[in-house]
């Protein structure tokens, strides 16, 4: 055969092949694309990462260093140490002071030498071992529930949830201060979503008598503490509006498990309200719980639903032992010990009121593990997470866009494990900085409302 008859033979062979699969859906068809340049997979063209270098030279122009990503080389505790300095530590989690703690360690190394350091599979597949459900019996006992299940994400236990339960059919509304896995559960479900001003729930039910008979189903979605503003809802009204309108109730719990209440079992138990008011209890093991992840509480069915079709559950790995042992055991520390969520409370009310006394804006929040102090304009609140670092604390500014411009502030975290004289001595520190940065602050800036 002739090389040119054997090129037409393979080209009408390839041709017809492409069209059956274009025919019978076996996979798409190759479409015929412009040559591709060299740096059309070069990231550092993207507008998101000019934007970044952008705003580094600018600061490196104005002299501000970037607070943000500083090695510690330690534990997370009341200090830390960074660069071999040791820094009064404002910037954990680590509410109960539990991370480190010998039980806790010991926990999660019994665990390990058991299990590994993973079940190597999801638990529908493989994955599944007692551990797991010893530890959300013990989440299901804290929240005073039926049952509860753990995801290996906090940020994907709201995604996974809310985006497996609702639908485009439904509505949802959220504080406009919810945290960003909400927002992205609520895009993931489809449903049509509201956000309400801050703890307003005149607005809240407004929304729902103009629009609830329009929808479904409706979840309402709140959080027991706001991690920017260190404030909480009306937990008995919202369980009011939500039997009026035919609504779910979702409170978020990251902040508020292990803090809030005389015993750390949260919200529930701060406002005196019957926990099976709520449908739903979500939280995160990365805070109290000295571990990672996240978990939903409620009744067996909602569980059970969860279980066998949220894509967060479902299509993940299954929970690390070692993390699920030092939960279980943060969980029975808490429960033996209650005065660690006590000492928090104690430690956040005498932070707050030395801060009102040196004439500090700490916004609405109250004395539990939160405390914002407001600075005012981002450049303002980073120079001052700058100064603050020098003089030996370490807390980190929140600046535009997760807060609004004239809202940036600096975040602390109070817990049980800073003692009066710390928490005095830091107070004293912030003071003096903030006051000698307005001082040195230009005219204009002053004028303008700057810091």
């Amino acid at each position: 055969m002739a090389k040119n008859e054997k090129s037409k033979l393979l080209a009408d062979l390839k041709a017809k092949a492409q069209n059956r699969r274009e025919r019978d859906g076996d996979e798409p068809a190759m479409l015929e694309t412009a040559p591709v340049g060299p740096r059309a997979f070069d990231f550092s063209t993207m507008p998101q990462h000019k934007q970044l270098r952008m705003m580094a030279a600018a600061a490196e122009l104005s002299g501000i260093a970037n607070p943000f990503f500083h090695v510690h080389e330690g534990r997370a505790g009341a200090t830390t140490l960074c660069g071999n300095r040791t820094l009064l530590n404002f910037a954990s989690y680590n509410y109960l002071g539990l991370n480190g703690h010998p039980e806790v360690s010991a926990a999660a190394k019994a665990a390990i030498d058991r299990y590994g350091t993973t079940v190597s599979a999801s638990r529908l597949v493989a994955g599944e071992r007692p551990i797991h459900h010893e530890l959300e019996m013990a989440l299901a006992r804290l929240h005073g529930t039926e049952d509860a299940v753990v995801f290996v994400s906090g940020h994907a236990t709201n995604v996974s949830t809310i985006g497996h339960l609702m639908g485009p059919k439904d509505l949802i509304l959220c504080d406009a201060l919810s945290h960003n896995s909400i927002v992205e559960g609520t895009r993931m479900s489809g449903a049509t979503r509201l956000m309400f001003a801050h703890n307003d729930l005149d607005a809240l039910e407004e929304h729902l008598t103009r629009t609830r008979s329009r929808h479904e189903r409706c979840l309402i979605v709140v959080e027991g503490l706001y991690s920017m503003d260190g404030d909480m809802p009306d937990l008995k009204r919202l369980v009011n509006i939500k039997r009026r309108h035919d609504a779910w109730l979702m409170v978020d719990e990251a902040h508020s498990a292990g803090v809030l209440g005389a015993h750390g079992r949260g919200l529930a138990e701060e406002q005196g309200v019957d926990p099976n008011e709520i449908e739903i209890w979500m939280g995160t093991l990365s805070k109290s719980f000295a571990a990672a992840g996240g978990y939903i509480a409620g009744s067996h069915a909602l569980i059970e639903i969860l279980k066998a079709g949220a894509p967060g559950f479902v299509f993940s790995v299954g929970f690390p032992p070692a993390l699920a042992g030092a939960a279980i055991k943060s969980i029975e520390l808490l429960e033996r010990e209650p005065w660690r969520a006590q000492k928090i409370r104690t430690n956040a009310k005498l932070f707050l009121e030395l801060c009102r006394e040196a004439g500090l804006d700490t916004g609405t929040a109250i004395n539990a593990a939160v405390v914002p102090v407001i600075i005012g304009d981002s450049t303002s609140a980073v120079m001052c997470a700058n100064r603050l670092y020098e003089a030996g604390v370490n807390v980190l500014p929140i600046i535009f866009p997760a807060v609004p411009e004239k809202q940036a502030r600096l975040r602390f975290f109070i817990t049980a494990e800073h003692d009066e004289a710390q928490i005095r001595e830091t107070v004293a520190i912030v003071d003096r900085e903030i006051r000698q940065m307005r001082t040195e602050m230009p005219a204009w800036k002053r004028l303008a409302g700057g810091g």
